[in-house]
Formats: C-alpha cells, sequence, structure tokens
C-alpha cells in the first residue's frame, strides 16, 4: 500500500511526519488509525482514508490500528463491523494484533469523565437537546450559560453516578464539558461529552446505558493507544481545538494531535451514510453491496480490483483543499488495471444464430487462441467452432449505413481467430424479424487470415451453439448527474439513473465460463471487463457483472451533447 507518486512528490502529511522525525517528536514513532464507525459499509471515501493510513504507518516503518467507534448502540451492528474487517483486509490493511473497539475503553472513559468533573471542567446538564442547541448558539448567535452550569462539583459527581445506574430516562440529563460559552467558535461552548440511551450495545450488551459522544472518545481512544498522527477529514478541523482541550485536560506526557485532509468528492454518487442507508432501506438497490453502490463491497462484487483503488487513491492524491473527482479517473485506473491483468474470453450478451451451410453436419474442431495478447504466460485456450453459432444482433444489419462493417448482406467478416464468413440469406419470422443468418465460410482462412491477401474491416467475436447459458448484468453509474446531491431543494434520489442496471438473463458464452469461480475477471472481447458474481452466480449457471466499458461511454455522450 502507498501513498506517495513520483509524480506528485511528497504530500504534505508525508512533510509533517518526516519533520517529526527529524526533530525526534514522539521519539520518531509514526502510529496511525483507521477509526470507521460500524453503523453502516465503507464507501470509497473510506479506502482513501484506508490507504492513507496504512500507507503512511508502511512507508515510515510504523503500524496503524484498527479501531471501531462503537458508542453509539442505536445505529451499530456486528454485521457492520464484519464487513468492515473484510473491506479493510481486501485493501491491503493490515493491522496485526491492533484491533480495537471505542467500547473496550468505556471504564476508563467513564474514569476520564469523573477526573474532569473533579477538576471543575465538566457538569450535568438538565436541558433537552433542542435546549442545549438553542443556548449554545453558533456563529451569529452567542451563546448562554446553562442555568445548571453551577452545580457543585459534589452534585455532578453524584448525578452522574446516578446516571450509569439507570435511574434516569434517555435525555433527562447530559454530561456537558465545562469551557467556555462565550467562545467565538461553537465547537467550545460547553459541549456534550455523554449521554443517557438505554440501548443493547452490540458487544458490551446492557452493562452501559450512558455512552461517550464521539469527540469526548476519539481523542481519548488515540492518546490510549499512543497514536501520535491522528488524521482526519476537514470537517473535524474546527473540532481540532476541542480534541486538544480534552487530551490536555487528561493526558500527560506525550498526546496525539489531529492533522486534517480534504475528503473525497466523487462526481456521480453520494458519499453520506445516511443516504446509502436509505437506497439501501428502500429497497432501490439490492443491499450495501450492490455493484451500482460506492461502497468497498459492491466496489468489489461488480468486479474492481483492489490494485486499482489503491491506485485510485494515489492518483488523487492528499490535500488540505476540497475537489472534485470525476468518476472517470476511477474507472480508468479499473480498466487500467484489468487491461494489464484480465484474461480475453467471448461472450455474445445478444445471441443471434448463425448457420454455415458449407461447414459438414455434425463436424466441429478445436481453434486454439491467446488467453491475452501481450502476456503469454496467461497461456492459452481451445475454441470449439461447429456448424452453428451465435454473434451479437447488432453486428449484423440488413440495410448498412455508412461505416458499418460489420456483417450484412452479401459482405464477409472475420470470425476471431477462426475463419472468414459471410452472410448469404438472412431468416426473418412471420414479424419480420431477423432470428437467423445463413452463411458461408472460407476454409482456407482458418485461424483469420485469407491466403489470397484479400482484407477484410470487421472482426466479430462469437460462440458456438452448444455454449451454455448465462446470466448477464450491465451495470452502469448509479446517478444521472455529476451532482446528485448538490441541490438541497430536490430529493438526490430523483436523480437515480433508471439505465443503471440491465439484465440479460439469455447470454451465450464460452464454454470454460460456465464453471469459473466468484470474482473471477474477464475481458469480453469487444464488450468491456466483467467479473463472476460472488452472491448469485453458480457452477453451471453463471452471473456476470460488467465492472466497467472498453471505453468510456460516458464521455462520449457529453461530446454529442454539445
Amino acid at each position: 500500500m502507498t501513498t506517495i507518486s513520483e509524480a506528485q512528490g511528497q504530500n504534505f502529511l508525508q512533510e509533517i511526519i518526516e519533520e517529526d522525525r527529524r526533530s525526534g517528536k514522539h521519539g520518531g514513532r509514526v502510529h496511525t488509525r483507521f477509526p470507521p464507525e460500524p453503523n453502516g459499509y465503507l464507501h470509497i471515501g473510506h479506502a482513501k482514508a484506508i490507504c492513507l493510513n496504512f500507507g503512511l504507518a508502511q512507508q515510515y516503518g510504523g503500524k496503524c490500528n484498527l479501531r471501531l467507534d462503537d458508542t453509539n448502540p442505536l445505529t451499530e451492528d456486528t454485521d457492520y463491523v464484519q464487513s468492515i474487517e473484510r473491506d479493510v483486509k481486501w485493501l491491503g490493511g493490515d493491522w496485526d494484533d491492533r484491533k480495537f473497539f471505542a467500547s473496550d475503553y468505556f471504564e476508563k472513559l467513564y474514569g476520564f469523565a469523573v477526573s474532569l468533573i473533579q477538576q471543575g471542567k465538566a457538569y450535568v446538564c438538565s436541558l433537552t437537546a433542542d435546549e442545549i442547541s438553542e443556548y449554545r448558539g453558533d456563529f451569529n448567535t452567542p451563546g448562554r450559560d446553562s442555568p445548571y452550569r453551577s452545580r457543585s462539583v459534589e452534585e455532578n459527581l453524584d448525578l452522574f453516578r446516578r446516571m450509569r445506574a439507570g435511574e434516569f430516562p434517555d435525555g433527562k440529563h447530559t454530561l456537558r464539558a465545562k469551557i467556555d460559552m462565550a467562545s467565538p467558535n461553537p465547537v467550545l461552548r460547553d459541549p456534550p461529552i455523554y449521554r443517557i440511551r438505554h440501548a443493547h450495545h452490540h458487544r458490551t450488551g446492557d452493562t452501559w446505558c450512558i455512552y461517550p459522544l464521539y469527540d469526548f472518545a476519539h481523542c481519548l481512544s488515540d492518546a490510549i493507544e499512543g497514536i501520535t498522527h491522528s488524521i482526519c477529514t476537514l470537517e473535524f478541523e474546527n473540532r481540532r481545538v476541542l480534541y486538544d482541550w480534552i487530551v490536555d485536560s487528561l493526558i500527560q506526557g506525550s498526546r496525539p494531535h489531529q492533522y486534517e485532509f480534504a475528503r473525497l468528492k466523487l462526481t456521480y454518487t453520494v458519499m453520506s451514510k445516511r443516504k446509502l442507508l436509505q437506497m439501501v432501506t428502500e429497497g432501490l438497490v439490492s443491499g450495501w453491496d450492490d455493484p451500482r453502490m460506492m461502497t468497498i463491497s459492491g466496489l468489489r462484487r461488480r468486479g474492481c480490483t483492489s490494485a486499482s483503488l489503491r491506485d485510485f487513491a494515489t492518483r488523487i492524491g492528499v490535500s488540505k483543499t476540497d475537489s472534485w473527482i470525476d468518476m472517470s479517473l476511477l474507472e480508468l485506473c479499473i480498466r487500467e488495471d484489468l487491461n494489464e491483468r484480465a484474461p480475453r474470453a467471448m461472450a455474445v450478451l445478444r445471441p443471434l444464430k448463425v448457420v454455415i451451410e458449407n461447414y459438414p453436419a455434425g463436424q466441429s474442431e478445436e481453434l486454439e487462441t491467446a488467453n491475452h495478447p501481450l502476456k503469454e504466460e496467461l497461456g492459452k485456450r481451445m475454441l470449439r467452432f461447429e456448424r452453428e453459432l451465435y454473434i451479437e444482433a447488432d453486428d449484423f444489419m440488413e440495410e448498412p449505413t455508412k461505416g458499418f462493417f460489420r456483417l450484412a448482406p452479401g459482405k464477409e467478416v472475420r470470425l476471431r481467430s477462426a475463419y472468414f464468413i459471410k452472410c448469404e440469406r438472412v431468416v426473418k419470422d412471420d414479424k419480420g424479424q431477423v432470428v437467423e443468418l445463413r452463411c458461408s465460410y472460407d476454409p482456407a482462412t482458418r485461424g483469420g487470415d485469407s491466403p489470397d491477401g484479400r482484407k477484410v474491416k470487421g472482426t466479430l467475436h462469437w460462440v458456438p451453439a452448444s455454449a451454455p447459458v448465462a446470466e448477464v448484468r450491465l451495470y452502469d453509474r448509479l446517478f444521472s448527474v455529476e451532482h446528485p446531491d448538490r441541490d438541497k431543494d430536490k430529493d438526490f434520489k430523483t436523480f437515480l439513473n433508471p439505465s443503471s442496471l440491465e439484465v440479460l438473463p439469455n447470454a451465450r458464452v464460452e464454454p470454460m465460463l460456465a464453471q469459473a469461480t466468484p470474482e473471477a475477471f474477464f475481458q469480453f472481447e469487444r464488450l468491456g471487463y466483467f467479473n463472476v458474481d460472488s452472491k448469485d452466480s453458480q457452477p453451471g449457471k453463471p452471473v456476470f457483472n460488467r465492472t466497467v466499458t472498453l471505453k468510456d461511454s460516458w464521455a462520449k455522450e457529453q461530446v454529442k451533447g454539445k
């Protein structure tokens, strides 16, 4: 896993770490962490953070922890925990024995809260959540002291212990840090740090009914684990002062420091877990791992490789300024990686039958072809050639337009790695639809070249008529506009792309593809990159997902629209 590109040079985080190492800060240690909340599946924005945190640790001979920030039992689940672990491992993150949970520290965090009360730096507030928000004001409205701010240390300790004992209902009391209600930064206006929440926790069960808020738990978990560089996205920049206040109030000696970088903003998608969950719960997608979703699980199921995601994370770089990354860059990274590694195969998505009339009935032959035109190490395979074949329906046109070099009446084309064929007759059904082509072949053109030197402009992929049936799912971008959630007056779901999935249940594929293993990837010649669906595909009944097209079809459409 890497975080540096020779073309880009060092990013600002690498510069900070190298200066810290030169000055001896933290004894030269580099210890990062990836701290997701287990309230949903990770998305591609998290992939950037995973590559960054684990990559920096690897580059500087340090360590990176995986820490699950499980402080909200209402939204968290073990399924999310397991999915996070799978995704981080798949991307190449290695936490060794350093998998932690914020819940591991609940007793310590409670002790830290007690210490703040004893220092006169925290108090139990009995305002409601709405009243607290009103009293705190905002950047334009000054804060006002809570009427409970002057409670004595003894009263606060008593109330906080009774909160822990379960004496009060949800929302009755909140523990707040006692900082500065006159601060120009609303974050420092006595932020809540503990709340009452009578809910079953996925790890601690019903042991606790009070839970620390993120701002309190996160920085202290960093300190407990000896984190040196706590790397967050820019939305936490204005909260760094609270991070420092809490750590400075409770931690002696070496302390972690928070650094912020720009989060990933990717066109044609949404990054909000809340919105992703909304699409899942409303059945707009098949689940968190729907191949149209920009979750790591969805991208993996679609056929995106971990190497291409790491390459994407490196190419987009690390900065302090928010900027939009076009979806086409992600697709380019996927396409370039698969072009190098994916073996070639042939599949016909919309089959049109071809009968070669001068090929002997009942005869077949094996034709050799390379699995990759530039990778001899990927070997070769045999194609079965028969009297009856399938080609793509759109590779034939009865009245060809100018520039159409595929099959047409009286025209000749090459079948990949096989023979030249010529269309002699067209067979139609009673509705006038073309259902079959009657063709002839030239036996002298085996392998795809003519001894007499004649040329053909079209080369078609094909499969024998005995080829197995497969389901092929053509996935496209989930949203039809670049910024589906930019307009706050419109529901982002109105921009869902109605053409984001097309299912072709009767495609035909090379026989060897019928037994392909889940997640195996291929380039279907002339069609795109596909992989074997990890959930629905079965031996003999394969299901293939289109990962990405061979070319950027969206760029073409944009050019057409100009």
